[in-house]
């Protein structure tokens, strides 16, 4: 009766081989699935300002950054062009959706005023990056807007109240912009950025 059994014995012994096996390929493809996730470095920061320049960015924002930069390293700031280069900035960084990793890797967030940031970002994962797809292996085929061209159509000082406080010398900005595709014409194209001061900082509370 033994010697009966020992065919059932090792068929089970290459069944519980094969099976290891083949759960020991799965953990190396993830484990070595994970290894290709890369943390983003800081190349540049305007310490002052609380500004970051992330290594993954295009040329034309890093260029952007570096006039922000020079306009920010004078005494006497010339508020006009540094509003008026953040909201350049900010559109071209929220609406280029190439270069963010998910829907929660939201565009701009550095020049949101920290009272309006929460509800920017839940705004942002449920409407324009609603839908974009997760790279963070860098596997991502769907096709993505890249802002082209921005126009700053005009800027202006303006009254402004947000919750419990007034800005007597907030900031209006006009702005448009196109893409670098066609296939994006039908996406937005212009808005109305209104910034307020916060600390040194002029930090962006509307949006439309």
């Amino acid at each position: 009766m033994r010697l009966k059994k020992k065919p059932k014995i090792i068929i089970i012994l290459v069944v519980v081989i094969i099976t290891s096996l083949l759960l020991g390929v799965i953990v190396l493809k993830t484990l070595d699935g994970h290894k290709k996730v890369k943390a983003v470095k800081i190349e540049n920061s305007i310490e002052k300002y609380g500004y970051n320049l992330k290594e993954n960015k295009s040329k034309e924002y890093k260029a952007m950054f570096k006039e922000l930069e020079a306009i920010l390293k004078n005494d006497d700031v010339d508020e006009k062009a540094y509003v008026e280069k953040i909201a350049q900035m900010f559109i071209y960084d929220f609406y280029s959706l190439e270069d963010k990793t998910a829907k929660t890797d939201v565009g701009g967030l550095e020049f949101v005023h920290s009272v309006a940031l929460n509800d920017f970002i839940k705004n942002a994962e449920d409407t324009y990056y609603k839908y974009l797809e997760s790279n963070i292996y860098d596997n991502r085929k769907q096709e993505l807007p890249v802002v082209g061209t921005i126009t700053i159509d005009s800027s202006e000082q303006t009254q402004f109240a947000y919750g419990e406080n007034t800005d007597e010398a907030a900031y209006k900005v006009e702005v448009s912009w196109d893409y670098t595709s066609d296939k994006f014409s039908n996406y937005q194209k212009e808005a109305t950025l209104i910034f307020v001061h916060e600390d040194k900082k002029l930090s962006l509370v509307e949006l439309k």
